[in-house]
């Protein structure tokens, strides 16, 4: 048996925001407007202008759930 041990690295460490797939963003629109949406990396929310609403994205998943959305101002 060997004394050392090999090196562990995290199997996912973030080093920043996550990047939303740009297909993804082609295709998700407003639950409630049916709009487009903006991408806002620093945030990581996808901002429906039309309905004054920011979706938060969690783990890189899009929510997509007005009751989740936070208003605009």
């Amino acid at each position: 048996m060997s004394d050392t041990t090999p090196e562990q690295t995290p199997a996912s460490e973030p080093t920043g925001p996550l990047a939303i797939d740009p297909k993804l963003l082609e295709i998700l629109v407003c639950p409630l407007t049916k709009g487009p949406l903006e991408y806002d990396r620093t945030a990581q929310e996808l901002i429906s202008r039309q309905a004054k609403l920011a979706y938060p994205i969690r783990d890189g998943i899009p929510i997509m759930l007005p009751e989740e959305a936070r208003p605009l101002s």
